[in-house]
């Protein structure tokens, strides 16, 4: 469930349904079209963090919305073929997503994505595993487009 108000606050209602509703199903599909337009393409970058809270571990991965998009197919066609007890796709994703905090300044967003559980499979292992990512966009022409994101960080509880 989106935890902001549509009505009192309408962009993190808005970043929210993008970045947890919309891209889980467009995961779950294996459909990168769904949401190709929710990124600026012509500033886009992805670091990956390794699951290390030591910047020096980190790496720019993802130079270009391409190199994105490939990895992300990829990684949706082998999350297709995982076999589960009790969820389809689309929830098991969204069991293990988690966004309350959007932080926005102006026409700059960060949103703190975090995914964590364990979803039983079908041959009696588990997805698990937590991590997070930090969203950053910016709104151009009414439109909240992500720029880039530090992905697999670790999960810190608090």
């Amino acid at each position: 469930m989106n935890p902001f108000d549509p009505a009192a606050d309408p962009q993190r209602h808005h970043i929210w349904h993008r970045l947890v509703q919309v891209d889980s199903q467009a995961f779950a599909a294996g459909d990168f079209s769904l949401i190709e337009e929710d990124f600026d393409a012509d500033n886009f970058e992805g670091i990956r963090c390794n699951l290390s809270a030591n910047p020096d571990d980190w790496v720019i991965f993802f130079h270009d919305l391409a190199t994105y998009r490939d990895n992300w197919l990829k990684a949706a066609r082998e999350f297709q073929k995982q076999k589960f007890l009790r969820h389809t796709h689309l929830e098991a994703l969204l069991a293990r997503t988690k966004l309350d905090h959007i932080d926005i300044k102006g026409d700059r967003a960060l949103a703190h994505k975090k995914f964590s559980g364990d979803i039983p499979l079908a041959d009696g292992s588990f997805l698990s595993g937590s991590r997070q990512t930090l969203y950053r966009l910016h709104k151009r022409l009414d439109r909240w487009r992500i720029t880039g994101f530090l992905g697999f960080l670790p999960l810190v509880q608090s």
